[in-house]
């Protein structure tokens, strides 16, 4: 008989850019073996199914859910990238995590054109509830800045 497995949905903040799928499945084995050790990531099995639009669906087997969950949330980077990785929804199937992902409300967020902090430039996107995400323009030394409208009042 075949091990049953077990459907995490999880949501990663910021939402963009996406990690790399390869990338997330590489910080959550580590973080996995980090906290379990080596037999136990082999017995549950950790996988990252999907990784796109703001959420990830990881794969584990049955009865290693709330370990698996666990360990996602200890996760703080994926590569150079600094994230959060909240569980939202556990499953037995695909098909119900996917069912889940179109009943959440998507992220919606007004893109602002260009804005001055601190005499950078920064690409901004402006979210529901007065959160606003700065993202430095360039290539080298991007910097991730999470400030609220009464921060931009005050600059």
């Amino acid at each position: 008989m075949r091990e049953k497995k077990r459907y995490l949905l999880v949501r990663i903040d910021p939402p963009f850019p996406d990690p790399d799928p390869k990338e997330l499945y590489f910080a959550v084995v580590e973080s996995v073996t980090s906290l379990f050790g080596d037999a136990e990531a082999a017995r549950m099995m950790p996988v990252v199914i999907t990784c796109g639009s703001g959420y990830a669906m990881i794969r584990c087997i049955r009865g290693y859910e709330e370990k698996a969950r666990i360990a996602i949330v200890t996760l703080t980077s994926v590569g150079e990238r600094r994230i959060a990785l909240h569980a939202v929804a556990t499953s037995g199937t695909l098909l119900a995590l996917r069912r889940k992902i179109s009943m959440l409300s998507l992220i919606s967020f007004e893109v602002v054109a260009s804005l001055r902090f601190r005499d950078r430039e920064y690409a901004a996107r402006r979210y529901p509830c007065q959160k606003v995400d700065l993202h430095e323009k360039g290539i080298k030394s991007q910097e991730l800045l999470f400030l609220t409208q009464d921060d931009l009042e005050e600059s």
